[in-house]
């Protein structure tokens, strides 16, 4: 690739490489997302390309702009993630638009044979939901509620490439920035916009900007976190993946905007593939002379660095975050000074997560009006959120800020799996909290989940279902934060130990009269007198099940008994003497031998030694082993 001097330079690019792009006749994209690549989606690229090229079917698998073999050829592409994680792996046909889902790699004949070869669509590889066959992707229910503006790209471009990328529009924002606008012009830009950060907190990211833009120092820094530490969550690496090039333009427009000239990128050691693509992507932005010195012949010089973390999740929050960076151990310390003022080497630093910074090209390309007519006006924009649990479609998911839970739920999740009863959904993972039926057609924003005790965190929705128990949800969550504390400060260490300590006697059928408040009293001095937004935070799941299944609680202390029937501690298995035939299967089969009695007649079981197991009940013959 040639080297990009100028203004003028990079507008050829875009122009060629548009109309390469535009030459494909079709475009095969095999879903590369993790969930998919571990169903097996490199498999069916590597075959549809050798299938292809067996058919002798023109194939171009890297876009270039500077020859004639896009012309009426098949473009082949490994994208990002498309989504629809629980369909996998997905292959994405255009300009049709149509989506196959759960594609095996004995599907990859018919798929050049029919719709490469002969432009047919294969009804069985379609999506289809009572009776309804819906081939294009934007049909299905689950997408066709979303408003995709930070996953536009994913899933609809190869990932790899930075020639697609700008062929599509990309770093015209960065252009924009560097030949039109000022530093205090897009700093107020994005402090019009009302972008808040997307990593947890909501804090304003132009409020951010500005504070590190006007401070005197020799050096500033621009840090993205990646490292997304929430279980269940993968908005972040999505995008990491699936589009790397719209995050490093947002990192160097706020290097722009602040006068920094060096990015790091805190990407956790788990995402090997995020890692890769990011390398992948900065690779190429430095060869075509995007990143580096000089950039465009501009004089502004930007270059970015990856930082692998080792998965501690205090290291989501700032200083410890940077702590790690410098290569100490990451642990958060006392503020103020913030991070703004003395962040990464002591240095002035913006610090946002992913989906904030892939937010900004959009904002400095439409404007921060534009920006602000999605969503509530102090919550504006859109917010990506990895949908999981009991729930019909689990994937990732972007709508509107103030987008309703029962929108989420029942119209792109497609309800409670099984048919079963909604009991909860748990957001913002282990510093979130439990929302209920109650909150249904409650916005999903910043300001209306704070006044509830929740948070939106990094974007994690675990749903669950009637059979969950409630107190068990606050052990594991509870033992998460404890497991993750730092340990620098004495609330956090000690006091997420004792509540650990009570929610598992409680569980284990060993709660005692008064429990429940002493879990109360913890958690607001934790919430009180802890360091970091970890400890802070820690107890919001207890609280926020205590608040609203305060009965489960209760049931555990007083009554021995789970509602949900999930707590295998609590569970009472017996025998029914009208089914027993004295066999004695279940006896021979006890480890504790906990069962006793005559052949040929009813048995039974001394619940002072049963284990709960469940042995003798799933070898029971004549079915006549229950569990209460």
């Amino acid at each position: 690739m040639l080297k990009l001097t100028n203004r003028e330079a990079l507008s050829k690019l875009r122009e060629a490489s548009g109309a390469a792009l535009k030459a494909e006749s079709k475009k095969v994209l095999v879903c590369g997302g993790t969930g998919c690549v571990s169903g097996g989606s490199l498999e069916i690229y590597d075959k549809l390309k050798e299938l292809m090229e067996a058919n002798n079917i023109p194939c171009s698998v890297e876009l270039d702009c500077e020859s004639a073999t896009h012309a009426d050829s098949v473009g082949l592409k490994k994208s990002g993630c498309h989504g629809f994680c629980e369909m996998g792996p997905l292959v994405r046909i255009e300009p049709q638009g149509w989506l196959y889902t759960k594609v095996k790699l004995a599907d990859c004949e018919e798929i050049v044979e029919k719709t490469i070869k002969n432009g047919e669509h294969i009804e069985r590889l379609a999506y289809q939901k009572g009776g309804i066959v819906r081939p294009k992707q934007e049909e299905i229910p689950f997408y066709e509620k979303q408003t995709r503006i930070v996953l536009e790209h994913c899933g609809h471009i190869d990932a790899d490439s930075i020639i697609e990328y700008i062929a599509i529009g990309g770093y015209s924002a960065l252009e924009k920035a560097l030949f039109d606008m000022s530093g205090d012009e897009i700093v107020n830009e994005i402090a019009n916009s009302n972008l808040r950060g997307r990593g947890g907190g909501g804090f304003a990211a132009g409020t951010k900007w500005s504070q590190v833009r006007r401070q005197k120092a020799e050096h500033k820094y621009i840090v993205c976190n990646g490292d997304e530490g929430d279980p269940g969550a993968f908005m972040d690496r999505s995008i990491m993946e699936g589009d790397p090039h719209r995050m490093l333009e947002g990192m160097m427009i706020a290097g722009v905007a602040c006068g920094a000239e060096d990015g790091y990128i805190y990407v956790r050691a788990e995402y090997p593939m995020a890692i890769k693509r990011l390398k992948n992507a900065i690779a190429q932005a430095e060869e075509l002379g995007i990143l580096g010195d000089n950039i465009l012949g501009t004089g502004f010089n930007f270059r970015i660095h990856i930082n692998r973390g080792a998965g501690a999740f205090v290291c989501g929050e700032g200083s410890a975050l940077t702590a790690s960076i410098e290569g100490k151990r990451g642990m958060p310390r006392v503020k103020p000074p913030r991070t703004v003022e003395h962040g990464l080497f002591y240095s002035p630093t913006v610090l946002n997560n992913v989906e904030t910074f892939a937010n900004v090209p959009h904002i400095i390309l439409n404007g921060s009006e534009w920006y602000k007519s999605i969503g509530p006006e102090k919550s504006p924009g859109t917010k990506a959120f990895a949908l999981t649990g009991n729930i019909e479609n689990t994937g990732l998911i972007e709508v509107p800020m103030g987008t309703t839970l029962r929108e989420v739920i029942y119209e792109i999740g497609g309800g409670v799996r099984g048919g079963k009863e909604f009991k909860a959904v748990q957001i913002g993972g282990p510093s979130g909290a439990c929302l209920t039926k109650e909150h249904f057609d409650m916005p999903l924003d910043f300001d209306s989940l704070k006044k509830v005790g929740a948070i939106i965190g990094s974007g994690g929705l675990v749903v669950m279902d009637e059979d969950t128990c409630m107190v068990e949800v606050a052990r594991f969550f509870m033992n998460f934060t404890q497991n993750e504390s730092c340990g620098k400060c004495v609330p956090c260490r000690e006091g997420t130990k004792r509540m650990l300590e009570i929610l598992e006697r409680i569980v284990a059928g060993q709660g005692r009269d008064g429990d429940i408040e002493l879990l109360e009293d913890l958690a607001d001095t934790i919430s009180s007198t802890a360091l970091c937004g970890l400890g802070k935070t820690a107890p919001n799941p207890v609280k926020s099940t205590i608040k609203y299944f305060r009965d489960e609680y209760e049931a555990h202390i007083y009554e021995k008994r789970c509602p949900a029937g999930a707590c295998q501690k609590l569970k009472k298995i017996y025998i029914d003497p009208e089914l027993c035939k004295g066999c004695s299967k279940c006896a021979r089969n006890c480890p504790v031998d906990a069962i006793s009695g005559e052949l040929k007649k009813p048995f039974k079981i001394d619940q002072d030694k049963c284990i709960k197991c469940g042995t003798c009940v799933a070898g029971c013959p004549f079915k006549a082993i229950k569990e209460a």
